[in-house]
């Protein structure tokens, strides 16, 4: 799947935030969001992949080399603010 082709597919989840429910995730579909893109990083193997009650998807890339570097993170969101929606 190139990189359009995951974008289009993405951007058709409805992630919209509700804050009224006190819950998280907000709402069902940024859950379904979560579930997809878990099974997409166990396809694209990805190690120690974690998906808890409240959304938070974690992997572990693991380095190709065996020189010593920093670790890097990258942290994102699921959900959309209905401002913008």
């Amino acid at each position: 799947m190139n990189l359009i082709d995951r974008f289009l597919r993405y951007v058709k989840f409805d992630t919209q935030s509700d804050e009224l429910t006190n819950l998280t995730p907000s709402t069902p579909g940024q859950y379904k969001f979560a579930q997809a893109l878990e099974k997409e990083l166990h396809q694209m193997g990805l190690e120690d992949i974690t998906l808890d009650e409240n959304g938070y998807l974690m992997a572990t890339l693991p380095a190709n080399t065996t020189r010593q570097l920093p670790t890097v993170g990258f942290i994102a969101h699921l959900d959309t603010s209905p401002d913008m929606s």
